[in-house]
């Protein structure tokens, strides 16, 4: 799924570890975190099969996201654009699908990732034409996300909150090279030239946070673009005890779907991204190397934030 180009870089920025002298934030009882349903979500989305831009499995997977978040409360738009296919040239209709929690706050947080998966598992070396179905690389952060809307209605978040399910990640159909991140650009396109009567002041990116051996280090161009950001995300984490949120920087900087969003809409975006997994574009992305506790660590530390994003971290 992931287009993820790494760039690595001559000089890594160095970040120091984050330490909280505050005391860890009281109880939030409305958090509901469940890592059977959570997982049972992950499994739900894999059973679809590969889910490309504008293939049968990505029109079930919305009618899927559609109904669960409806159900739950939230209000479900589409961003509808078209792109000419790589190949082809023939017009391919993108969605970016946007859910929204509490939509009266005009100060809102971006929660993000991308849904659609690779067309094929070019990287497989056996089976670079067989089926990739995308568990962490795409289907990791649509099962986050369905399983923290049983807690977003009923926690008082600083500011709104929307979910965006980006389209168009990886619409590549060779091993190297080609556009990404046609999802998140135009929507960072639209915020920017079509201003909307709210402002984001800032956005998380997640993106294959399901590994089993979940590691998430600071991802560099997130500490350039984001550095409040990145400080406030992994200063609760500390203060929650998860250890998977590592305060040493990534040796490349990685260019996501973050990128557009801080470059083009300018909105202080960080990505948490497990990008050292094995199995990353490869018929072995199956929902068996990834964990429903991993995908509730995440999710904890992203719910406790919400709650307590500083005033100041889009400045």
């Amino acid at each position: 799924m992931l287009k993820t180009i790494l760039l690595v870089t001559a000089q890594i920025v160095f970040v120091t570890a984050f330490v909280s002298a505050e005391e860890p934030a009281s109880a939030k009882p409305a958090i509901n975190l469940d890592e059977r349903r959570a997982f049972g979500y992950l499994e739900d989305i894999c059973k679809l099969g590969r889910r490309p831009s504008e293939s049968e499995g990505m029109t079930k997977q919305q009618e899927l996201l559609i109904d669960h978040f409806e159900k739950l409360g939230a209000r479900v738009g589409k961003q509808e654009f078209n792109t000419a296919h790589p190949k082809t040239g023939v017009p391919v209709r993108m969605t970016n699908l946007i859910v929204s929690w509490h939509p009266q706050a005009k100060e809102r947080v971006l929660l993000c990732c991308h849904y659609d998966t690779r067309p094929y598992p070019d990287r497989d070396k056996d089976r670079p034409k067989g089926p990739f179905i995308g568990a962490n690389d795409g289907g990791s952060g649509v099962a986050l996300f369905m399983e923290m809307g049983h807690s977003l209605p009923a926690i008082q978040p600083t500011f709104g909150v929307d979910m965006v399910f980006f389209d168009g990640e990886e619409f590549i159909f060779q091993r190297d090279g080609g556009k990404f991140f046609l999802g998140s650009e135009h929507f960072a396109q639209q915020y920017r030239d079509r201003p909307p009567p709210y402002r984001y002041v800032c956005g998380v990116l997640v993106d294959m946070i399901g590994d089993k051996k979940l590691s998430i280090p600071v991802e560099p161009l997130s500490q350039k673009f984001a550095p409040k950001v990145v400080r406030s995300v992994w200063e609760t984490a500390k203060t929650l005890g998860i250890k998977e949120f590592v305060s040493k920087p990534h040796a490349s900087e990685i260019n996501d779907d973050h990128v557009p969003l801080n470059e083009i809409a300018k909105i202080p975006t960080a990505d948490l991204i497990d990008f050292d997994y094995p199995h990353w574009h490869t018929t072995k992305d199956t929902p068996f190397q990834c964990s429903g506790a991993s995908l509730v660590k995440v999710g904890r530390v992203l719910l406790t934030w919400l709650q307590q994003v500083p005033e100041d971290v889009g400045k």
